[in-house]
């Protein structure tokens, strides 16, 4: 069969034949549907470098925002309809720890000595005609489009596990959230404050087009750039976001949300671009809270899927044939894209 593989670091991904694979026990195989193109992708072939933080080993196929139709079963696995649409959530832990015991398996407590962070992290994920996965990774999708669906296992899973954990700081009249990185994840971001707050959400970017899609979603926008935390707070009537995210991740977008936060807020860092940020007691709002996230729980992609099911997540995709996967890529890392890149290996 035809995948996309990450073959070395540093080095852009290949197109290739490869071994169709078989479901191990307590696996199935699924027919992709479609499979998300992701910057972390980027991040794994073209940043990281062997040995250093975030670095998974090559080779093996890219692809960690995935969905696909029941193909065939593995040992002890029963219970499944050939045919059927799933979505795969890609952690993948040991599957025993307290973390995994709650669905948590990006909280793995044996992290460090499992061969793999989830499908497609070190373990051959969906860019690819065909992937195994552990059935309990599966989530059901019913009669929902399975090639719009792919890229919520990340790119609504990561927004929807960062904001249900900043809730309690939304719940009320007048909160205020701040939504920092217009990109795939922020603009599902702005659709989920809106479907489970009354918050009123401000979305900043540097780009005029992001930020018209976020007005489209019912927030109120603020362009990046000199005067972006005062034009922030101004529309908070001056004491601040009660609750950040930031996409992005750089120094400057991590000290825009912390800047921007009201007292006993929560600024909650999803981007991975490595930004930092000196905290003092004498600037800090008195207890806020400056934290990070990553990925969510399969009950959280549960209810991803039921709001997608409900309308009201709706991503925007670009799709792509296998064949024209390195292209997605191509152009995902070049900033070319203004939505979702989904490779769809039986075509579009």
């Amino acid at each position: 069969m035809k995948a996309i593989v990450f073959e070395d670091f540093k080095t852009f991904p290949t197109l290739k034949e490869v071994e169709r694979p078989t479901p191990g026990p307590g696996e199935v195989l699924l027919k992709v549907a479609g499979a998300g193109a992701c910057h972390s992708d980027v991040a794994v072939y073209n940043e990281f470098e062997k040995g250093g933080p975030g670095a998974v080993p090559p080779p093996f196929i890219l692809g960690h925002e995935n969905s696909g139709w029941i193909e065939e079963l593995g040992p002890g696995v029963d219970g499944y309809t050939k045919g059927d649409a799933y979505l795969v959530y890609g952690p993948v832990g040991c599957g025993h720890c307290r973390a995994c015991s709650r669905g948590q398996d990006t909280y793995c407590e044996n992290a460090a000595t499992n061969p793999y962070l989830g499908i497609g992290l070190g373990r051959d994920g969906g860019m690819a005609e065909y992937v195994t996965v552990p059935a309990r990774n599966l989530v059901p999708l019913g009669d929902a489009d399975p090639v719009a669906a792919a890229p919520l296992s990340d790119a609504a899973l990561t927004p929807y596990h960062a904001i249900k954990n900043s809730l309690p700081n939304l719940n009320g009249g007048g909160r205020f959230a701040l939504v920092i990185g217009l990109g795939g994840l922020g603009q599902i971001a702005v659709q989920i404050l809106r479907a489970l707050t009354g918050a009123t959400v401000i979305a900043t970017d540097m780009k005029d087009d992001a930020m018209a899609k976020a007005r489209e979603a019912g927030a109120v926008t603020v362009a990046g750039g000199e005067g972006q935390v005062e034009r922030i707070r101004e529309i908070t009537g001056g004491k601040g976001v009660d609750a950040a995210f930031d996409f992005v991740g750089a120094g400057p977008t991590v000290a825009v949300a912390a800047q921007s936060m009201a007292r006993m807020g929560r600024c909650t860092i999803v981007g991975v671009a490595g930004g930092s940020y000196e905290w003092s007691f004498f600037t800090a709002p008195y207890e806020s809270a400056l934290t990070n996230t990553y990925w969510g729980t399969i009950e959280d992609l549960h209810e991803v899927v039921d709001m997608y099911k409900a309308g009201q997540i709706v991503p925007e995709i670009e799709r792509f044939s296998l064949d024209d996967g390195l292209e997605a890529y191509r152009k995902l890392q070049a900033g070319e894209l203004s939505g979702r890149a989904v490779v769809v290996p039986h075509g579009k």
